[in-house]
């Protein structure tokens, strides 16, 4: 490929040689490269892109074929000369092509529309007070599709009105119009045709991503991935800690469960046969229970009756309550009406 490189350049005058070389170094010298359609953006606009991409994005304009040279001599762009067709500029950086997309995205202005423009969005104009005095204008505006009077001394649009459909031709007397009005439906900026990375070709389409939406699903995705480590039994450095806490539970409920002695369960165990002995003490009959039991058993039952008689004794404070209560709001009302 470098040979015949070598061959194409042998034929060129020596400035346009050593601008592939340039360009060749240019495109080496950055981690991805975006092919954008430049058509359409005037030269003011396009040098206040350039500054404000100063830093992140380089941007190179040069003829097609040169950079079509250029770009074959780099390893990984061969098929970068597909998208140089058209009035085409290059950008360069050494961020990802996500990134690039993004940034490229975020530096488009809105700017006037001319006639002869294809709408890209449906145009409005805004309901309100135009400013303008009265005279011929309003006729303009209602040759164009919109809803206007003349009120209170200015010509106003009575109601938002939809003069452009997406895909529409822009008239002379509509792209006057919206320029008298100041708005700005067009939206200038480089845009992106492909982005070509460590080899890889990227379509705009696969770039233009919602990035909230893709961070919930990369959430969801590890925490589903961790759920499945951990049930499955594979340690990672990110579920170890978790497992061996698991474990350890585990181990000690069966421990637990199957009475095992151990230094680690005696308390456990002590306390679970407390337990299951007072149960078993207040199932027997009195006659069945053993001496050990019989005093948990009494106990038992003591504690149940204190409860009852503490249960009916709150009952009959609360009943007395309400009788007293009852009393004085009759007395009331015997005092209220003699």
């Amino acid at each position: 490929m470098s040979t015949q490189i070598e061959r194409h350049t042998d034929n060129l005058p020596e400035w346009k040689t050593q601008e592939v070389e340039e360009i060749k170094e240019w495109l080496s010298s950055h981690m991805s490269i975006g092919v954008c359609d430049v058509s359409g953006i005037p030269s003011r606009q396009f040098q206040q892109m350039r500054a404000s991409l100063r830093g992140q994005v380089a941007i190179k304009v040069s003829r097609n074929t040169l950079v079509k040279l250029a770009a074959e001599g780099v390893k990984g762009l061969d098929s970068m000369t597909d998208q140089l067709k058209g009035q085409v500029g290059i950008v360069g950086t050494n961020n990802n092509p996500f990134t690039l997309y993004q940034m490229l995205k975020g530096s488009k202005t809105p700017a006037p529309i001319n006639a002869g423009d294809v709408a890209t969005k449906q145009i409005i104009i805004p309901e309100g007070d135009t400013g303008f005095p009265p005279g011929p204008f309003v006729g303009d505006l209602q040759a164009v599709g919109a809803a206007a009077q003349i009120a209170d001394g200015s010509i106003r649009v009575t109601a938002s009105s939809v003069v452009a459909e997406m895909g529409d031709v822009i008239t002379p007397k509509l792209a006057n119009v919206l320029g008298a009005l100041g708005i700005e439906p067009k939206e200038v900026g480089l845009n992106l045709k492909a982005v070509y990375s460590g080899g890889v070709t990227y379509e705009v389409s696969s770039l233009d991503i919602d990035t909230d939406e893709y961070r919930v699903k990369f959430i969801k995705a590890a925490n589903n991935a961790r759920s499945l480590s951990i049930n499955s039994g594979y340690p990672t450095s990110q579920t170890i800690s978790t497992m061996l806490v698991n474990g350890f539970r585990n181990a000690k409920a069966v421990g637990i469960s199957a009475a095992i002695e151990s230094p680690d369960l005696a308390v456990e165990l002590i306390n679970k046969a407390a337990a299951e002995s007072h149960t078993l003490a207040v199932s027997l009959e009195e006659d069945a229970r053993p001496e050990t039991l019989k005093n948990v058993a009494k106990n038992e039952s003591i504690d149940k009756k204190e409860q009852s008689v503490e249960q009916e004794n709150t009952e009959d404070t609360e009943a007395e309550s309400e009788d007293a209560t009852e009393e004085a709001s009759a007395a009331g009302l015997g005092d209220l009406f003699g």
